[in-house]
């Protein structure tokens, strides 16, 4: 008996095998262009792209590892969030997806009401919903591509496509539902009255939604010519989980609000998991977990790692060269970097909010604290623990909303392969970490949810116990924590109050620049 574990990230799919004590059996892995932009700011893909690394993994399994594959007794999906795929009534794409970080933006204001208008302005979140407003993908091709909106039948998330694909329903789980879409978060299902705000904020009519269904349930059944294309046996059953941030939080084992899971990928979040309804983020609700009588109240970084990315495009180029010769990853020949610059990275801090978020919907990020003493590799050290001050920000806040604090917080996503970038992460968040016996814990989330689903286990709590182990721990050091909470307590935590004012200027000047037809 195994189960099969399809994760589509941003960059890469994977499908990986998990034994019921949580041992990856066998796995493969494709990789693919992230995006192309047409303009600046836009991202897509092809879903096709998505479908045929899909197709080609599980082909790949099955030839290299028959055995592993012949066991398998079900299959789950995870999927990166909020990448919206549009299709006709064949299930055909309309166009190419939106990738998650796409950065276009509708024109214009909501339809709102007086009195909605005049409540989100006593709340001060005006600016939010417009925002949510213009991002709104839905909304856009109505303004711009009106003769494809007109054949739209299905508003799908990636997750929802490639369950089509997969079992031929227009059907997605409840728990990857993330993104800007009428979906009623407290009650885990989309707002039911026809007047809510959200049906005209988000522009998506109710008919073009998919069934949802409860994390663990069959979402179908993989069809005879999905069997041919892909190797899968023909009536594999397909099991309901959740999003990838969501399946992350499973696979470390946070099951409970007393423990944290970190996201250390393209965007760096930090979420628990709690039986009760908190807004970390006062009006953004908590994301569905893939317990069915929880939330996961985040916090987050929207370009996280990303920050890396681009460090590493700018001014790493002898270091990306490096690794080439040695046939290692930049990241590696990095680490050394910090661990020579000295903690608090001789008093250069970066503030990592370069993408406009739902609370701070003008916000920039900032570098401050420039000497002369200061080079490149500062500022990459800097970003590491740029990235670990918003993080702290997040741990605190979730912290006070729940009233649990958090005693240990599992670490996953690319960022954590660095032990240095986790013992960095660790000194500044104040409290242990630890990583669990697979990188892979989207997918080891995703693995757990099917074995609760086919009844091999019969409860969550049952299958983390089992297929969940903690093989590394990081715990704090007492006097770098100490720098770190200086530098937090008394720069970091008050450079958005001192920066909110600039940010706010510089989007409107950019905004009537780029867009005229937009006011923030």
């Amino acid at each position: 008996m195994s189960v099969l574990a399809i994760d589509c990230g941003t960059q890469s799919l994977r499908a990986i095998i998990f034994s019921d004590k949580g041992d990856v059996l066998a796995g493969e892995k494709v990789d693919f262009e992230p995006y192309y932009s047409r303009e600046s700011g836009w991202a897509e893909q092809s879903p096709e792209v998505y479908w045929e690394s899909l197709a080609k993994a599980t082909n790949r399994l099955k030839e290299k590892s028959p055995k592993e594959f012949q066991s398998i007794e079900a299959v789950t999906l995870t999927t990166q969030r909020a990448t919206i795929v549009v299709v006709d009534k064949n299930g055909t794409p309309l166009r190419d997806a939106f990738v998650w970080l796409d950065e276009r933006e509708a024109f214009g204001k909501p339809k709102l009401y007086f009195h909605e208008q005049l409540a989100f302005w006593l709340i001060k979140k005006l600016p939010t919903a417009r925002m949510a407003y213009r991002r709104s993908k839905a909304n856009w091709i109505k303004q711009n591509e009106p003769e494809i909106w007109n054949k739209v039948h299905k508003y799908l998330l990636l997750s929802g496509y490639l369950t089509y694909k997969l079992v031929g329903e227009f059907v997605d789980s409840i728990a990857s539902q993330v993104g800007y879409i009428p979906f009623d978060y407290k009650k885990k299902d989309w707002i039911k009255s026809d007047f809510h705000y959200k049906w005209r904020l988000f522009g998506i009519e109710r008919d073009k939604l998919p069934r949802l269904v409860e994390p663990t349930a069959i979402l179908g059944y993989i069809t005879k010519s999905v069997a041919q294309f892909t190797g899968l046996k023909e009536g594999l059953p397909l099991i309901s989980a959740g999003a990838d941030k969501q399946c992350e939080t499973l696979g470390v084992g946070c099951f409970s609000p007393n423990v944290g899971s970190i996201s250390l990928g393209t965007t760096a979040k930090i979420q628990t998991t709690t039986p009760k309804y908190v807004e970390v983020i006062p009006f953004i609700p908590p994301y569905p977990s893939i317990l069915s009588n929880a939330y996961n109240p985040e916090f987050g970084v929207s370009r996280g790692f990303w920050l890396v990315t681009w460090f590493k495009k700018e001014f790493a180029h002898s270091e990306v060269r490096e690794a080439e010769e040695l046939n290692t990853f930049p990241e590696k020949i990095l680490d050394r970097y910090l661990r020579e610059i000295p903690d608090g990275s001789d008093g250069l801090i970066i503030q990592p909010t370069w993408t406009a978020g739902p609370e701070r919907p003008f916000s920039r990020g900032a570098i401050v604290g420039f000497s002369d003493r200061h080079t490149r590799l500062h500022v990459y050290k800097a970003i590491i623990e740029g990235i670990g001050y918003a993080l702290l920000e997040g741990k605190m806040r979730i912290e006070r909303k729940t009233g649990v604090k958090l005693e240990r917080i599992g670490l996953s996503g690319g960022g954590s392969k660095s032990e240095e970038v986790c013992q960095i992460t660790t000194n500044i968040l104040g409290v242990p970490t630890y990583k669990v016996q697979t990188n892979e814990t989207a997918s080891l989330g995703a693995a757990i949810a099917g074995y609760v689903g086919i009844g091999r286990y019969k409860t969550f709590e049952e299958a983390v116990q089992n297929m969940v182990r903690i093989e590394k721990i990081f715990y704090p050091d007492t006097e770098k924590s100490r720098v770190y909470s200086e530098y937090f307590n008394k720069v970091y935590a008050k450079m958005w109050k001192r920066m909110e004012k600039l940010y706010y200027e510089l989007g409107k000047i950019t905004s009537k620049i780029n867009n005229p037809q937009n006011r923030i």
